[in-house]
């Protein structure tokens, strides 16, 4: 498929999970508690999404497709736009704009807690997503900033972790998938800076000799 295509077809893809919640909502679908589950699909897909992102780097370096790193940048975008619908969701439709209240839950209570720090963080990463910030910051502190990803994916495994009550399973898998990333990211940094000490020993000797 050619690369202009992908683009559309992945911008589209991520809107089909919000589409179908909101089918769901329409048609009385969502169960017996339907707020709840609008909410939480909402918050598992600002959460897969912020995975697919973290997979970018491990597939373009272990299968040679160079061609994600276009697409990096707008999947961590809609991960952005389903966490603030996600909270956005709990304010208005759970709070009803209950401020008091929002704030007692926020202190309160950790899941709330884990996962409106997550929300915070992520908003200097979204504002700082376009090719204009990425020039002002400079590559580096751009780079230091976003590496606040990995903080992130832990803080919503957390939320979702301690927000689940019985069923662990699906927030187990999640974590597992983001250790795995993380553990990707860990090593290739070790690599890295072993391949620099390499580099500079053998400058030194070939200096020297």
């Amino acid at each position: 498929m050619h690369a202009r295509y992908v683009k559309p077809l992945v911008f589209a893809a991520c809107l089909i999970p919000l589409a179908w919640l909101i089918l769901l909502a329409l048609t009385n679908q969502l169960g017996a508690n339907p707020i709840e589950k609008f909410t939480r699909g909402l918050g598992d897909w600002a959460l897969r999404l912020l995975l697919i992102t973290l997979c970018v780097t491990p597939l373009r370096k272990l299968m040679g497709w160079n061609g994600l790193i276009k697409l990096r940048r707008m999947l961590g975008l809609f991960a952005f736009f389903y966490v603030c619908l996600h909270f956005l969701s709990y304010l208005v439709l759970d709070q009803f704009f209950a401020w008091d209240e929002i704030v007692k839950d926020i202190i309160k209570r950790p899941f709330i807690t884990v996962g409106f720090i997550g929300f915070v963080l992520l908003i200097p990463l979204a504002i700082t997503s376009t090719n204009n910030m990425v020039k002002r910051l400079g590559g580096e502190r751009w780079r230091q900033l976003h590496r606040l990803v990995y903080l992130i994916g832990i803080t919503g495994v957390l939320h979702y972790f301690w927000m689940v009550k019985a069923d662990l399973r699906q927030p187990l898998w999640y974590a597992v998938a983001l250790t795995l990333l993380l553990g990707y990211r860990l090593w290739l940094n070790v690599a890295s800076r072993d391949t620099r000490r390499s580099g500079r020993v053998a400058s030194g000797a070939a200096l020297s000799s």
